[in-house]
């Protein structure tokens, strides 16, 4: 048998966790005040500490550190109505075992009281967050607090942490607070959209290059893994890493060596590993297409996104946040947000999640004109085909498909599908890459991956001239 304390000036939170401990055959004592919690403590040790940051008097984050200096590592759990990332944040760092944010359920209480009770001399001490907050996670949605959890805890150490959610769920937003959390915050974060990086230079721009390493190579490039030396790399969209580059990444992350290309002799490296992707890694796994070695380095630690849909709460928040930030990002004046505007976004399926509500909030505010935003001064609903969790290039495929669907059902179209998808592909693809490179046609086709004499005769084909 145990013996809990509980510090809550809630009468109703203090009654069920008083009668949850005593059904869990254990005793129970119950303070209103951190103050009272003490001299409760004095007379019998608690065991383990239920702790509520909003008190009378002393708040409780002051209190969990004054219980710790009187009773050494006792677990403290903390409980609060205000669930804010940087809440949960602090509490972890001064050394709390578990958080949980109102209203919780009883049996996640249960949970977390077994838990610190089975391991009563365990703390955890996280590192002092940075004062340079920049964007912040918002959300008070039972989801998005144990994303918050889950941040403060993961942030404590060096453990590879993967992201999963849909396209615009904020994936990045959650590593650049895992980062700004961590030890590593003075270090540099950087950022890899593995999806964006060109096949035939990704190991360049990964690992870097010496001078003369190929053509073209004129100068040494230091890669962007040597350069989050000191710091984190977030990989997003980690599942689109071509096989072969997979084998050395997983080298770098179990040794702490980067070899660039055309070196002789790694570079050592130290940065912690953020990854994350909307697609089934576990599936990519199996089907082969993504090694299960270097998927177990990567899952140590999985943080799940919940989509916008299943955090409908958050909706307002998040609305008014972007409110907040758009007007003193423009310098404009903020619009108000009317209650029938409001229902309508609360009322929307939200296929692209967060990413869709902030350009359906900036869409609103450019109609509204600093007045109030209403129901006809948002934006369409994005259509679900396109938008659920698709990459860029998903979203081409897409309407690849959709193209090719409608084409065949005419009949009048024969035998040259083929050659007018071309037509309508290859155009502004090679007018693009030639307008980037100023008209050099021999670094256009290294870009592109075709022989100097192939370009020029597709631009000779198409009508369009070198400049």
């Amino acid at each position: 048998m145990a013996h809990l304390l509980v510090v809550d000036d809630e009468q109703s939170i203090c009654w069920g966790l008083a009668r949850l401990g005593k059904d869990l055959g254990h005793t129970v004592a119950v303070a209103a005040s951190a103050e009272e919690g003490f001299a409760l403590a004095r007379q019998q040790r608690p065991d383990a500490i239920v702790l509520d940051v909003r008190l009378p008097g002393m708040d409780g984050l002051a209190a969990l550190g004054q219980f710790q200096a009187d009773l050494g590592r006792v677990p403290v759990i903390v409980i609060t109505a205000y669930g804010e990332l940087s809440t949960a944040v602090e509490a972890v760092r001064r050394g709390a075992f578990d958080y949980l944010a109102k209203p919780f359920d009883l049996q996640v209480a249960e949970r977390a009281i077994q838990r610190a009770l089975a391991t009563s001399d365990r703390s955890v001490e996280v590192p002092a967050p940075s004062t340079d907050l920049g964007e912040q996670i918002v959300g008070t949605s039972p989801p998005m607090q144990e994303v918050f959890k889950r941040i403060a805890l993961v942030s404590a150490c060096d453990a590879c942490v993967h992201l999963r959610g849909d396209s615009g769920t904020g994936k990045e937003l959650v590593a650049r607070a895992i980062h700004r959390y961590s030890r590593r915050a003075e270090g540099p974060l950087v950022a890899v959209h593995v999806a964006s990086l060109t096949p035939s230079l990704a190991e360049s721009e990964l690992f870097g290059h010496v001078r003369g390493a190929f053509t073209g190579a004129d100068q040494p490039h230091k890669g962007l893994l040597e350069r989050a030396h000191g710091g984190t790399v977030f990989l997003d969209e980690v599942a689109d890493i071509p096989m072969a580059l997979q084998v050395k990444l997983l080298r770098v992350l179990e040794y702490g060596e980067v070899l660039p290309v055309g070196a002789d002799r790694p570079v050592s490296v130290d940065f912690r590993v953020i990854s994350a992707t909307h697609q089934n890694l576990r599936q990519r796994v199996a089907e082969g297409s993504f090694r299960h070695d270097l998927y177990f380095r990567l899952i140590t630690f999985e943080i799940e996104i919940p989509p916008l849909g299943e955090r409908r709460e958050d909706i307002r928040l998040l609305a008014e946040r972007f409110l907040d930030v758009l007007a003193a990002k423009n310098g404009s004046p903020r619009p108000s947000l009317s209650r029938e505007a409001l229902a309508e976004l609360e009322g929307r399926p939200w296929h692209g999640n967060v990413r869709e509500l902030r350009n359906a909030v900036e869409h609103a505010m450019i109609l509204a004109r600093g007045g109030s935003i209403l129901p006809e001064h948002l934006p369409p609903p994005a259509p679900e085909a396109i938008t659920v969790g698709a990459t860029q290039e998903e979203e081409i495929a897409a309407r690849i498909r959709q193209w090719a669907e409608s084409q065949l059902l005419d009949p009048a179209q024969h035998g040259d599908l083929y050659a007018r998808f071309l037509g309508l592909v290859e155009p502004p693809l090679l007018q693009t890459v030639i307008q980037q490179y100023r008209g050099q046609c021999a670094a256009a086709a290294r870009r592109l991956g075709l022989h100097r004499t192939t370009l020029r005769k597709k631009l000779d084909e198409l009508g369009m001239e070198e400049v």
